[in-house]
């Protein structure tokens, strides 16, 4: 059944070629599950009717049931003109009010007929207004389905056009009314479903567009986001799983003087638990000959550094070079700062390479790259062009 998930969006009904190229720049959607997967950014309660003379010029929407009074039009300007429409509800008055398409209200919206308006209030010439509220006839909406509506993200050009949230929702009920017919297949084994407690698939795409209360919504939100980010952990694992098969990494088997001297004589605090911690995760890794590929995260002053540097000299014993790369010149320079005063009275070269360092000092810093003597290397995305070429390099940090 997820293959109508690949059908052209223009096929489905109220879209066409024109809506569909619109979608497609303005929005990405191109098939039937672009659109499903274009989520409300906000819901609105549509389950409440309120009366007029409960309105007040702090609420965001509300809806009323009434009839349409009459019709006043006042002149804007050139050729352009404001239509005001009279609202009640039997407890008062308020006024609905156009800008522009003149003859579709006066078309669509009959006196004496009951409807439902559903807008943002506020007060003009001391009366409320409603400025191009949504209406629907009272016979046609079932305000105890409804739940809560969703609002779309919307451009420009989109608007200019008739395209609005309004419009997006409405093409996501037929949508999620063709699909109806045959759940959507699950992509999560049971035993993960069950064992969360997480909504089906075929659920979450339904309650996500229409939820009938905040815990529906919110199931649905659940659901989609833990999906999406199983896969891609699950994606994440299958690659790093592949790079361990196919590239070998170097086996540094012992620690030697250069750690232990720094340990013993420059560390300048004891490490926290979790720097040790992590200090025996990488160490394991460096035993295995497979390629290390790991996140080291922390807050701002954790000891990251301290913790980059303590592997680059176990590489450094084992007679590699290593290098750490940043993302800008000024903490490329902090970086080289900090490891040449971690460093101090330790025979370990230590240099920068940065698009400042141009000339003798660059062709410097290449030739001891090139013969071994420099250990560690700090710099930007410098340290990766071609010319830079490192006679043993055995462990690259990237900040």
């Amino acid at each position: 059944m997820n293959h109508i998930l690949d059908q052209d969006i223009k096929y489905l009904p109220g879209v066409g070629p024109r809506r569909k190229e619109i979608l497609s720049k303005e929005l990405g959607i191109k098939t039937y599950g672009d659109l499903l997967e274009y989520y409300p950014y906000k819901y609105v309660d549509r389950s409440k009717i309120y009366h007029i003379d409960e309105l007040s010029d702090d609420m965001p929407f509300v809806q009323l049931k009434g009839k349409i009074l009459g019709f006043d039009e006042y002149a804007m300007g050139v050729r352009q003109k404001r239509i005001v429409a009279h609202f009640s509800d039997g407890h008062g008055v308020v006024d609905l009010v156009w800008f522009h398409g003149t003859q579709y209200v006066y078309k669509k919206y009959k006196i004496n007929t009951e409807y439902v308006i559903f807008g943002k209030p506020s007060i003009f010439g001391g009366r409320f207004q409603f400025t191009h509220p949504d209406i629907d006839q009272a016979d046609q909406l079932e305000l105890s389905s409804m739940g809560m509506q969703p609002y779309y993200i919307t451009t420009d050009k989109m608007k200019k056009v008739g395209l609005t949230s309004r419009s997006i929702e409405k093409l996501t009920k037929t949508l999620i009314e063709k699909i109806s017919y045959q759940p959507l297949s699950e992509t999560l084994p049971p035993f993960i479903i069950q064992s969360l407690h997480l909504i089906s698939r075929d659920s979450a795409f339904h309650l996500v567009h229409y939820p009938h209360d905040t815990k529906e919504m919110q199931q649905a939100r659940l659901r989609i986001k833990f999906e999406e980010l199983f896969y891609v952990q699950l994606n994440i694992l299958r690659y790093a799983n592949e790079r361990k098969k196919k590239y070998q990494g170097y086996i540094f088997q012992h620690i030697g003087t250069q750690f232990h001297y720094f340990y013993n004589h420059n560390l300048p605090f004891t490490l926290t638990n979790a720097q040790k911690k992590v200090m025996h995760e990488i160490r394991n890794d460096m035993k295995t000959g497979k390629q290390m590929n790991r996140l080291l995260q922390g807050d701002v002053g954790s000891g990251k550094t301290l913790v980059a540097l303590m592997s680059m000299l176990i590489a450094i014993d084992n007679g590699y070079q290593t290098c750490i790369m940043a993302p800008t010149e000024i903490l490329a320079e902090q970086h080289l700062i900090t490891i040449r005063n971690f460093l101090k009275d330790m025979n370990i070269r230590v240099e920068l390479l940065t698009s400042i360092i141009k000339g003798k000092k660059r062709q410097k810093v290449l030739q001891g790259l090139a013969s071994g003597e420099i250990q560690i290397l700090v710099g930007t995305h410098s340290i990766i062009e071609n010319q830079v070429v490192f006679l043993h390099p055995g462990l690259a940090v990237i900040d």
